[in-house]
């Protein structure tokens, strides 16, 4: 990154903060739950770097292959192996000058980062690449009183075509209809509550060229709790899915026990992406 990058303001607090009570009226009255969709979210010469190195990164070196029956993507959530102007945004948004920002957003106080990126980082899916409509993990798997409250997306994906997919839907609470559908084009943020019926995904494949890819920095965010709700990631099924109900919940059942496993022994995230692609027959694309 250049210099006059480096110096560059990568949010710009003086203008979002000037609009917060709007916004956070809108964040906390959204339905099917609490959320926001934001334009030009972060500077656009910083977030063109963030892209440019994107495409110069070793999809080997520190990736997860999220590859089950669930989902078919990749994430890199090691801070020391990410390029600078990736890392700069994510200090950006990890920030105590954001994190308060957030918390007025969404009426939600003491927010905490996490500085290990769990679930989070850069996420990336290829051409066919998914992930059906879930609910997120609730305790952060290695600080066992953090409660998870706040999902940041912002996407990386310039001229991003409609036709190609890779909407994010917001699901209602019941499970019987999407409610909004968001194309993850380029400085397009959507930050949400992730409550344990906070259901959101992309579940239809992308139909993007080989050579393009949807493409996230993913930051989630905590409150400590004295007994919090504990859940790992739970998939559904949509409306005229029934014949994936099995296997489904069987891909429920693994990535439960794994998720304990990995709580109790502090195992890295590249255990499960082979052993839910081996019970799942899938391979690595």
């Amino acid at each position: 990154m250049t210099e006059t990058a480096e110096n560059t303001q990568l949010f710009d607090y003086d203008h979002w903060n000037s609009q917060l009570p709007t916004l956070s009226k809108d964040y906390q009255g959204a339905s099917p739950y609490p959320h926001i969709v934001l334009e030009n979210f972060l500077n656009p010469d910083v977030l063109t770097t963030c892209s440019q190195e994107f495409d110069k990164l070793n999809e080997e070196d520190g990736w997860i292959n999220y590859v089950h029956y669930n989902e078919n993507k990749a994430g890199l959530n090691k801070l020391d192996l990410l390029p600078t102007a990736i890392k700069r945004t994510i200090n950006e948004l990890n920030s105590p000058e954001f994190l308060e920002f957030l918390s007025k957003l969404t009426g939600i106080k003491d927010l905490k980062k996490d500085d290990l990126l769990e679930g989070g980082g850069i996420h990336q899916s290829k051409r066919g690449g998914y992930l059906n409509i879930h609910a997120d993990f609730t305790v952060h798997p290695h600080h066992r009183h953090w409660q998870r409250r706040v999902n940041v997306l912002v996407y990386l994906n310039p001229d991003w075509v409609e036709e190609w997919g890779g909407k994010l839907e917001l699901w209602d609470t019941q499970m019987k209809a999407c409610e909004k559908k968001v194309l993850p084009v380029f400085n397009r943020c959507v930050i949400f509550n992730t409550d344990a019926d906070s259901y959101h995904g992309h579940p239809e494949p992308t139909t993007c060229p080989e050579d393009r890819h949807r493409r996230s920095i993913a930051l989630y965010y905590y409150t400590e709790e004295a007994q919090p709700f504990r859940r790992a990631t739970h998939y559904m099924v949509r409306p005229g899915e029934e014949k994936k109900k099995f296997m489904v919940k069987l891909d429920n059942t693994m990535v439960a026990v794994y998720t304990e496993i990995k709580g109790m022994l502090g195992s890295n995230d590249k255990v499960v992406s082979k052993i839910l692609r081996f019970f799942s027959g899938k391979k690595k694309k």
